[in-house]
């Protein structure tokens, strides 16, 4: 009908028809110079390079998963999975995305175990991970380091399925 917007289709994540997250695809990603600068943009402090990448990516207990806009790499152990990073664009934050890498993951690979560490000061990504089951397994003292050298710790978290 004229002067009526369309409804939205619920598959979509606007009226322009952009594709909603959970349609993203997700895949193996190879490319350590791209996982470099999504890892940059996402990560202030501690970013690491494309040499790090290369040499992660060269390993063949490592996994990578996502696209353009965010990525999970993954290090598979004898029982489970340990998540090594999780970055998403700043600009596509808040929209479902990290949460839909971790849950592609865990559909995918099904580990009996997963952990991982969060900056004690990272409370998105703690609540994001308590949402999916993780409970804190202790704490590495002094881990993380901000700007100006400030030290923070990481949280150790854990999932058992």
């Amino acid at each position: 009908m004229a002067g009526r917007a369309a409804p939205m289709n619920p598959q979509t994540s606007s009226m322009n028809g952009a594709k909603h997250v959970s349609e993203m695809p997700v895949g193996a990603l190879h490319d350590a110079a791209a996982l470099a600068r999504l890892h940059a943009s996402a990560f202030d402090d501690g970013a690491w390079s494309a040499r790090v990448f290369a040499d992660m990516l060269a390993r063949k207990n490592l996994t990578a998963l996502g696209h353009v806009d965010g990525f999970i790499m993954l290090q598979h152990m004898p029982d489970g999975v340990e998540i090594l990073t999780l970055a998403v664009h700043p600009a596509k934050r808040r929209r479902g995305l990290a949460r839909h890498l971790m849950a592609h993951m865990i559909k995918t690979l099904q580990p009996a175990k997963i952990w991982l560490e969060v900056a004690v000061d990272n409370e998105a990504a703690q609540a994001l991970y308590q949402g999916f089951g993780f409970v804190e397994d202790g704490r590495r003292s002094k881990y993380y380091k901000r700007a100006g050298n400030f030290p923070v710790d990481a949280v150790l978290m854990k999932l058992e399925r």
